[in-house]
């Protein structure tokens, strides 16, 4: 269900003709054929076994742009509706990669380290040289709303753009310079490269070893899209191995656990799922997926259906 936090955030009848039920993150689902929706977060798992426990569910309106935690098969054999949350986080989480992006080209991690550390000696003309951006190349895998977001945002800082997508990109080409190649040319050719893929099973993992060693030496990986896109200890044998100037992540493999080397590393930025988080991105999220409860509810068809 909508986590309590959001309560301030929704109409105080949200689901008009309906009793409404707040579940916190750590207690099951109830049971039973009265529930018709569930609302649930990124951090919900809607799978099969409940679903036999909600006979009377008609729609997961799932708060999120991904629908990695709903068990779409199960769903599509009992007949009930699910939807997601895209569009209205388009913009936080790519100002979020950028945040990344910055952090990570110019070291500011190892920065603040030095200075909190205590260990920091005054200016020196080779201290922490990182990336510029003004004629580097950003390499987009991955062209939806959210890819398109971050590319239109490397204009004002010079960099060249390529994409790799499973469709050419026109409009977003017209407007930004943007360049379609295939993956293996888009990482060989890339000083940065940002993920913007979904969790399928032909993505997940697909940033491993092999295409690690396809990326240009002193390239930077940033993640906002899914953690289990990567390989995370090929990932960090990239880092070691000094082949990879750095990282970002937002997201990881078997979140909320985090590979402690990850953190600890020095080049390493890791994030706590934050790409969606402000409050006008967080209240258009709940206000979209009680829209879509209404709309099914009401007899009608989703706002934005995943089917």
């Amino acid at each position: 269900m909508i986590a309590a936090e959001l309560r301030d955030l929704l109409p105080a009848d949200p689901v008009p003709g309906h009793a409404v039920e707040w579940i916190p993150a750590d207690e099951p689902l109830p049971s039973g054929d009265h529930y018709v929706a569930i609302v649930p977060l990124l951090s919900r798992w809607i799978g099969g076994q409940q679903l036999k426990q909600l006979l009377g569910l008609k729609i997961v309106a799932n708060c999120a742009v991904g629908v990695d935690n709903v068990d779409l098969v199960s769903c599509q054999m009992g007949k009930v509706r699910v939807t997601n949350t895209p569009g209205v986080l388009t913009e936080s989480t790519a100002d979020l990669t950028w945040s990344l992006i910055l952090q990570v080209a110019r070291r500011t991690k190892e920065g603040e380290r030095l200075v909190a550390g205590g260990a920091w000696a005054g200016w020196h003309p080779t201290q922490l040289l990182g990336l510029e951006l003004d004629g580097a190349t950003l390499g987009l895998v991955g062209a939806g709303r959210i890819g398109q977001a971050v590319g239109r945002r490397a204009i004002g800082f010079g960099l060249r753009l390529l994409y790799a997508a499973r469709s050419r990109k026109d409009d977003f080409e017209a407007a930004t310079g943007a360049k379609r190649v295939d993956l293996p040319k888009l990482l060989a050719q890339s000083d940065i490269v940002t993920l913007h893929a979904p969790s399928t099973p032909e993505t997940k993992g697909f940033i491993n070893r092999e295409r690690l060693a396809q990326m240009k030496d002193g390239a930077i990986l940033i993640n906002t899209a899914r953690g289990d896109l990567v390989r995370e200890p090929a990932l960090l044998e990239a880092l070691e191995s000094g082949r990879l100037a750095g990282a970002g992540l937002d997201v990881f493999a078997d979140e909320p656990t985090v590979n402690p080397a990850l953190v600890a590393h020095p080049r390493v930025v890791c994030l706590p799922h934050l790409g969606s988080a402000t409050v006008k991105t967080r209240t258009a999220m709940a206000q979209l997926a009680v829209a879509n409860v209404n709309a099914v509810l009401g007899g009608g068809q989703p706002i934005t259906p995943v089917f």
